[in-house]
């Protein structure tokens, strides 16, 4: 599968060490964090597309046309729009049903298995979820309603951030889509912060028929956003 990967991010909670590069190239135990979502994204890519915003140029230059034998192809994203909008930009370039992995994740866990059951399901998205903790919970997005948690009542909704998470089944940023979620996208108007959020689109698929399956994590995955995410992420990868 084409496996997308938003990358645009300045990273301004990484500062000051993203003053003079883009966060995917903040460096996790001594590699660039992108190199780690490459890994993780390995076992279902047949190409890499990422998009690329401030300073990716120095993606480019650092990675060239290909990571390990697997072709790279980028697309701009001009503005900082949301991933929703990061997704859009890809589209003119992706065939088919394809990946996404969001580019400041590290994780190890069953991938694979994402792309599996999208293909066996049919599915219009397929999205890696774990249970967290309530307080984890109120710092990411939270998927609740359908037929996906315990209370499976009502629509399905991702919910960002909340204050009194609806389920404690947070989304990782690891997805497999079918072309409908353009489609969704197209639909959405944007945030109250001024962006196209992805939980949206998704959630627009789900109601107007799409099929959504969640796959739990089995392995372990922090998202980068600070310097103690770094520290926390390169003592994940130093141990057992």
């Amino acid at each position: 599968m084409q496996v997308v990967i938003p990358a645009a991010g300045r990273g301004s909670r990484l500062q000051p060490a993203t003053d003079d590069r883009p966060k995917a190239l903040v460096r996790i135990d001594g590699e660039p964090l992108l190199s780690y979502v490459f890994d993780a994204a390995a076992p279902v890519a047949d190409q890499y597309v990422v998009v690329i915003g401030y300073l990716g140029g120095a993606i480019r230059e650092r990675f060239g046309d290909a990571y390990d034998g697997t072709p790279i192809r980028y697309v701009e994203q001009p503005s900082r729009a949301g991933l929703a909008d990061a997704l859009a930009r890809a589209e003119p370039v992706v065939e088919g049903d394809f990946f996404q992995l969001n580019g400041d994740n590290v994780l190890r866990g069953n991938v694979a298995d994402v792309a599996d059951v999208h293909r066996r399901h049919g599915a219009d998205a397929t999205l890696l979820v774990e249970r967290v903790s309530r307080e984890r919970a109120t710092r990411g997005g939270v998927i609740s309603g359908g037929d996906v948690t315990a209370a499976g009542d009502g629509p399905l909704r991702v919910t960002e951030k909340p204050a009194d998470p609806p389920s404690r089944l947070a989304v990782t940023g690891c997805f497999a889509f079918s072309q409908r979620i353009f489609e969704s996208i197209d639909a959405i108007d944007r945030s109250d912060r001024g962006e196209y959020e992805l939980p949206d689109a998704v959630e627009r698929l789900a109601s107007a028929g799409g099929r959504v399956e969640t796959v739990r994590l089995n392995g372990w995955r922090v998202n980068v956003n600070t310097e103690a995410d770094v520290a926390r992420a390169e003592r994940r990868l130093s141990g057992p």
